[in-house]
């Protein structure tokens, strides 16, 4: 078995739309990035390809890649998760935790579990969602960004 850990941060801006975990969740403000800027999706690439040896996200998808403009990271997570396959991983569990003052994730969190099992092809209750304030300290606390960090547990087919 291996572990792996993944963190990604993105920046909240007017003209986004918002999207967590796969969910478009109405706000006044959306995620700065590349992609989609799925924060929290990347975030689970990354734990999967580090727990993999493989690099990040950013060496699979460069963000000066013409190709990757406004990605949908749902797809971006299952090309990652092929990847894994291809190399004999399969998924065990995967445990994240979005960082943000607002807007309120808990209502969303259900689906964002669904949208990680279905995209790593696994049942849900391998998936773990949570979401926390940092009690307005920090940028994620003054709400100028949204952060998350995921830990997995991959191992050989």
């Amino acid at each position: 078995m291996r572990i792996g850990h993944g963190y990604d941060v993105h920046k909240l801006v007017e003209d986004r739309e918002l999207i967590v975990g796969g969910v478009h969740i109405p706000y006044e403000k959306g995620l700065l990035g590349h992609s989609d800027a799925d924060v929290l999706l990347h975030a689970v690439s990354d734990a999967l390809l580090g727990a993999a040896a493989m690099g990040d996200i950013g060496g699979m998808f460069p963000d000066n890649d013409p190709e990757y403009l406004g990605a949908d990271s749902l797809v971006l997570l299952r090309q990652v998760f092929q990847r894994l396959r291809d190399n004999g991983y399969s998924v065990i569990n995967v445990d994240c935790t979005v960082i943000a003052q607002k807007p309120k994730m808990k209502p969303y969190i259900p689906e964002m579990r669904m949208n990680i099992a279905a995209a790593l092809s696994t049942e849900v209750e391998n998936i773990s969602v949570k979401a926390t304030t940092e009690e307005k300290m920090g940028f994620t606390g003054r709400g100028e960004g949204i952060s998350a960090h995921c830990v997995c547990l991959i191992d050989k087919v």
